[in-house]
């Protein structure tokens, strides 16, 4: 018999020699040993490695594949409450040949197969191996969320410059365009020097007055030098001095004085920015004339005229984008040439027309206009074709031929922040999240202080249903912009998606901007489940702003599970041209009305291409 039994489980025969005692018959010092008596300790070893080995896939495998998070969360509280069960039944059963039973129920001397201490240990042993590969294949596959958030105060990099806010010393606060549109093209030209990260304009220019000394600026824009000086402007003549330091100890590397005629501005950038290259024993791109191609106009008045605008653009408000457009137009007035003046003014309408309903038919025509002949002008500039292809994708919703505008962009001036800024939106639009998420990134790296770049990566984590990170990165953009429009929107949306109402509702009353307070409050006051509340935030957002916030009633509504008031006010949307129709697809606040074929019809009107 003892035979027979070998022959039918390959582990070794343990025989039962004595009745089992229940807990009432346990003599209360002999508790540990008859823990180990009954395998209690092997059970909570081998229930603790299937468990971590559970909660690995679940948290680095289930968001690939764009799992609810709600599912993994369920994973991880099963596990935890599971733990105190498995133990139980540890205690109280065995497993026989024929099955498992309660311990009192084993008679004596009844053959119970057991696995080897040393087979034990190597299925454990194989399990905690493959839990720990888990995330090791996660970590090389994408970079972690933590050490994204690292490169607030990466190291600095050994070929890196930051050109703070060129100081005007002309005397009067009208001359500060000129000294800010000549930090922004030495920035332009510097990011031309191959190997040599160059950090973009938002963050350099948060440092714009500001009395702080060069380590601690080094420190956090994760950059090895910074670039500085003044600027002196007198009729046709322009001084500036710039001096390139060593942003640890402030000791200076290099520094030049230069007096020229305002038609030679354009020769002093690209002298700065070879002898900085040289100065960090690194080549400027191409050649002299290479470095000029951007220049796109001789007129020294156009230019400067270009400048005031491009000051105003820079505000990116509705009042900015009016006061910008009339100096493009001097300038275009001035060189009917001049492509870069066209391409901004262009990007200039193309925002008027967002932000105004009664304005928006004119604004998007003559913006298109302006792109096109931008690109016509100067076929290589890369801010011609950004500019084009944003009024196709975002205007008109030519979705195919702006996307291949943006890209050729891109590929004309990888370094360009105009591309590289109006493409990352249009990727996440199409639901193309792993291209989304590199631009993001390399955004943060070049300008790791701007809210734009915070804000659209925020956007890109919550339609992924990565809810923490994208906490994270709102927050961060508040912390750099707190009166930017719509500053609290995600973090409102992630508390709606996690459930928490009054969080929700605490978020929203954060909001600066009026319009975007009374759409967040809607939504919390749901979320809530606070109806009397709910329904006058969205009686008043409605009465208020039904013209410009169409398809954000018709979100407030899908959240209220109101699906025939949702798409009333989609079609709304749909006869006002809404921007807003654009993050159809990937709008996670829409998923309750996906599985209508009224869905469908909008999405097919829009003419977005449906994700596979």
């Amino acid at each position: 018999m003892n035979e027979t039994v070998e022959r039918d489980f390959s582990a070794p025969i343990v025989v039962a020699n004595e009745k089992r005692r229940g807990w009432e018959g346990m003599d209360p010092r002999n508790f540990f040993a008859e823990l180990r008596r009954r395998h209690v300790y092997r059970a909570a070893i081998a229930y603790g490695v299937a468990a971590w080995l559970l909660v690995q896939i679940a948290t680095q495998v289930f968001p690939f594949f764009e799992i609810p998070n709600w599912i993994v969360r369920l994973i991880v509280l099963t596990t935890i409450l599971g733990f105190p069960i498995a133990l139980t039944i540890a205690w109280a059963f065995e497993m026989t040949p024929e099955g498992l039973k309660r311990d009192d129920e084993i008679r004596p001397n009844e053959y119970i197969p057991r696995w080897s201490t040393r087979r034990f240990l190597a299925l454990i042993v194989s399990v905690a191996i493959l839990a720990a590969g888990v995330p090791l294949v996660q970590l090389s596959r994408s970079k972690p969320s933590f050490l994204s958030r690292a490169t607030d105060a990466s190291t600095p990099s050994q070929k890196s410059v930051a050109v703070l806010p060129l100081l005007n010393e002309s005397g009067g606060p009208d001359d500060e365009y000129f000294s800010d549109g000549l930090s922004e093209e030495l920035i332009a030209a510097l990011a031309q020097v191959k190997g040599l990260k160059v950090i973009g304009r938002s963050s350099s220019f948060r440092f714009k007055g500001q009395k702080e000394d060069s380590k601690s600026i080094g420190e956090k824009l994760g950059v090895s030098t910074l670039l500085e000086g003044t600027v002196r402007k007198h009729g046709s003549q322009v001084r500036i001095v710039a001096e390139l330091v060593n942003a640890a100890d402030g000791s200076e590397l290099w520094s030049g004085t230069f007096d020229r005629e305002l038609k030679d501005v354009f020769a002093v950038q690209a002298e700065i920015a070879r002898a900085v290259a040289k100065s960090l024993e690194l080549t400027l791109l191409g050649t002299e004339d290479d470095s000029a191609k951007n220049v796109v106009t001789k007129s020294v008045e156009a230019h400067n005229a270009y400048l005031q605008g491009h000051f105003y653009f820079q505000r990116r408000d509705f009042e900015g984008y009016l006061k910008a457009i009339s100096f493009f137009d001097q300038a275009t007035h001035l060189d009917p040439n001049y492509a870069l003046a066209y391409a901004e003014r262009s990007q200039a309408g193309t925002w008027i027309g967002d932000l105004s309903s009664e304005k928006q038919k004119e604004a998007w025509s003559k913006a298109a206009g302006d792109a096109e002949r931008a690109v016509t002008l100067e076929p290589t500039l890369a801010e011609a074709h950004a500019a084009l292809g944003w009024v196709r994708f975002f205007a008109e919703w030519r979705f195919d031929e702006g996307l291949a505008e943006l890209r050729r962009a891109q590929q004309l001036a990888p370094w360009n922040p105009t591309a590289n800024d109006l493409l990352t939106p249009v990727v996440v639009y199409l639901g193309q999240f792993e291209e989304a998420e590199k631009l993001a990134q390399q955004a943060i790296e070049r300008d790791p202080l701007a809210y734009q770049a915070r804000q659209s990566l925020a956007r890109l984590l919550f339609v992924q249903g990565k809810l923490d990170d994208a906490d994270a990165s709102a927050r961060k953009a508040v912390e750099l912009q707190p009166t930017a429009a719509g500053s609290h929107r995600w973090q409102v949306f992630v508390a709606i998606e996690r459930g928490d109402g009054e969080a929700a509702l605490r978020e929203a009353e954060l909001e600066p901007n009026e319009r975007y307070r009374r759409f967040e409050l809607a939504l919390a006051h749901c979320a809530r489940q606070d109806h009397p509340a709910a329904d006058a935030a969205l009686a008043e957002l409605i009465t208020r702003d039904r013209d410009v916030m169409a398809y954000q009633i018709a979100e407030v509504y899908a959240c209220r599970a109101e699906k025939d008031k949702a798409f009333e006010w989609l079609e709304i949307s749909l006869n006002n041209h809404d921007t807003g129709l654009l993050s159809l697809l990937i709008d996670p606040l829409m998923r309750g009305l996906r599985d209508d074929s009224r869905y469908s019809s909008v999405v097919a009107k829009v003419g977005l291409p449906r994700r596979s």
